[in-house]
């Protein structure tokens, strides 16, 4: 395995890595996000307030999203498997 090949697969890694985790942080982030201004408008200073709705959200949206990640990360394991089996 060459240089070139070896950063290719690096690269094409850190993208699927991206891509697979993505969403699930984005509506994570945007839901805490929701949470904390409605904390700040209300004036309630409760800590444990965002955590049941980041989980509820995270959960639906990887019962929603789950078959996707999964495809993401298969297609790069095929990928990878084809890189080292041209070796």
């Amino acid at each position: 395995m060459n240089q070139v090949m070896a950063l290719d697969l690096m690269k094409s890694a850190f993208m699927t890595t991206i891509k697979a985790s993505a969403p699930i942080l984005i509506i994570a982030m945007v839901v805490g996000l929701i949470i904390s201004i409605l904390q700040a408008t209300t004036q309630v200073q409760e800590q444990t307030l965002t955590f049941v709705p980041k989980m509820i959200a995270v959960l639906f949206s990887l019962i929603l999203l789950g078959a996707f990640m999964m495809n993401t990360l298969v297609a790069f394991m095929n990928q990878a498997f084809d890189v080292i089996n041209r070796l």
